[in-house]
């Protein structure tokens, strides 16, 4: 079975003034619809082809590039989609911020990591909250590189991700990543990132 674009759960106007309806439009329907359709491609006639992405990733190293940067794409922005919302709230409640305050002391900390994360990668790529057992870890990867790879310094289950490639923010935001990673708090999503946490 092929891999399928998602929908949106919300308009591609939604996310104003945060992320415009120009931006949305153009990465979902042109970049994430490309690394969909060059994944299946890409698996097509392979012992890969029908398998869950998650597996796919985690086996990563012995694929084709094609696969990697397709499969990452893939993977990536449908949780990025979904980790973002109208109106999110400032900051997350229950299990997961008790989490977060473990893991990092505080959610401000948590915050400046994930921040920092963003900022420094460089070049493309994207900024991670990451699930290791019990605790969070917060990490970055190059390209559409992310966590479930087996590729990845840093190991383990993403629970929220940011996008850093230039595509994701220039018509807005041009040159000024550090803005567009200030307002990205605004949209988040945390149900579905507890949603993830819990597993």
């Amino acid at each position: 079975m092929s891999f399928e674009l998602p929908q949106l759960p919300y308009a591609y106007d939604a996310l104003e003034p945060i992320i415009d309806a120009k931006t949305m439009e153009i990465h979902h329907t042109k970049h994430h619809g490309a690394y969909t359709s060059k994944l299946n491609e890409a698996l097509q006639g392979t012992a890969f082809e029908g398998k869950k992405i998650e597996e796919i990733l985690a086996g990563i190293s012995s694929l084709p590039a094609a696969v990697r940067n397709n499969g990452g794409g893939y993977y990536n922005h449908g949780l990025f989609w979904e980790i973002m919302k109208p109106g999110g709230a400032s900051e997350p409640e229950g299990d997961l911020l008790k989490a977060i305050n473990s893991s990092f002391e505080s959610f401000k900390n948590f915050k400046d990591a994930f921040t920092q994360a963003a900022l420094t990668r460089f070049g493309s790529g994207w900024a991670w909250l990451i699930k290791q057992g019990d605790s969070l870890v917060v990490s970055s990867t190059p390209n559409q590189d992310n966590p479930l790879m087996d590729v990845a310094d840093v190991k383990g289950t993403p629970v929220l991700g940011i996008d850093v490639w230039e595509h994701a923010y220039y018509l807005k935001y041009q040159n000024r990543r550090p803005e567009y990673v200030d307002a990205f708090w605004n949209v988040i999503n945390w149900d579905e990132v507890a949603k993830r946490f819990k597993g």
